[in-house]
């Protein structure tokens, strides 16, 4: 899988300003721009100020807030000039984006706290893309992007959305801009990043529809893995990931998670859920690690961590797993982890209501 990156930002630059150059002649303050309340120079003068924005963010290491800047225009700057603007931001963000390791990430409110620098390349391309269709909208002249970066957008900020035949119109239709035959119109919309989940050694990072997709196929799904990783239960998840994204029920905080191992960047394993919690609040939790990351407590500490944020939620009133009987060093994981064996009438009970394999053991931690 090639992740999201400067070259994507500045493609996605490129084909806002081969639009607007055409139409720069025109009076953009006095024009609104397509569903938008802002005239088409306010919305130019966003998409500037969002990507240097981003830039700063990354660049800065932002924690807990924005980076206190912002972009002020010289007076009788024209739409010419304006545009010189975006061009400049685009190269900051795309140079930013280009020269970010992977594992640094920095603040963004939504939903999660923090995104990394693919998301922030995802968020960049999708200010451009969105707002050069809203402008050109206004303007009454044609824009359509390239059709990867619409899809790449859709799966790394948008992974709660069900992908559509064309990726354009459901990016469009996503953000309250076009219809889609059967879908009701939306009036409220957010994009995601992925959530993480630190530990002591590791980082539970979640995998993305797009890096899903790529594992599901056979690929490292842009993950550095460890001893000819992934095992082949991350890729088996990772497919059912992708089957729940297309489906259009996925609930990506309920999804699945590399345990990127801190002191070298590589991937040891993964673990996730096997779904949203049922009516009952119970949820299901799997994992799995390279056989050179065994025996070290990767595991257990991934397991106690992954187990205490599903609990800390309204929703969730206890999480189970499911261990073959004879698999004794899989049981010690989650005992240690703070799960206990489950009572015979509560094995017997999902064994007969949710057709769980009589093989299996059943191991509990409760809120």
């Amino acid at each position: 899988m090639r992740p999201m990156s400067g070259d994507d930002v500045s493609r996605a630059v490129a084909g806002c300003l081969a639009t607007l150059r055409t139409v720069v002649d025109r009076d953009w303050s006095g024009t609104r721009a397509g569903r938008l309340e802002w005239d088409c120079r306010r919305t130019a003068e966003h998409v500037a100020s969002d990507l240097l924005a981003y830039a700063g963010q990354l660049a800065g290491r932002a924690q807990e807030r924005y980076v206190p800047f912002g972009i002020t225009l010289d007076a009788g700057t024209d739409n010419a000039g304006l545009l010189h603007v975006i061009d400049t931001t685009g190269v900051l963000l795309a140079t930013t984006v280009a020269t970010t390791p992977p594992e640094v990430r920095a603040f963004h409110p939504h939903p999660f706290g923090s995104a990394d620098r693919e998301g922030f390349a995802a968020m960049g391309i999708a200010e451009v893309l969105l707002h050069t269709h809203d402008i050109a909208e206004g303007l009454g002249i044609a824009y359509e992007p390239a059709e990867d970066l619409a899809e790449s957008v859709l799966a790394r900020l948008f992974p709660h959305v069900q992908p559509g035949t064309a990726p354009w119109p459901t990016l469009l239709w996503a953000t309250g801009r076009g219809e889609l035959p059967g879908r009701a119109p939306v009036t409220e919309w957010r994009w995601r990043n992925n959530l993480v989940l630190p530990t002591e050694r590791l980082t539970l990072t979640g995998i993305r529809p797009a890096a899903a997709r790529d594992l599901r196929l056979g690929g490292d799904g842009g993950l550095a893995w460890a001893d000819g990783g992934p095992y082949e239960g991350t890729r088996e998840a990772a497919g059912f990931l992708v089957k729940a994204y297309e489906a259009g029920v996925h609930r990506p905080e309920f999804g699945v998670f590399a345990l990127v191992r801190r002191e070298d960047g590589l991937a040891v394993g993964g673990i996730g859920f096997h779904g949203a919690p049922d009516e009952e609040g119970t949820v299901e939790i799997g994992y799995d690690l390279v056989e050179g990351a065994r025996g070290r407590g990767y595991a257990t500490e991934a397991v106690d961590a992954l187990a205490a944020w599903a609990l800390a939620r309204p929703d969730v009133a206890s999480v189970i797993a499911t261990i073959e009987a004879d698999n004794v060093p899989s049981q010690h994981v989650v005992t240690r982890a703070g799960f206990t064996r489950a009572t015979l009438e509560e094995e017997r009970t999902a064994r007969e209501e949710h057709g769980m394999d009589g093989a299996l053991l059943l191991y509990v931690r409760r809120a």
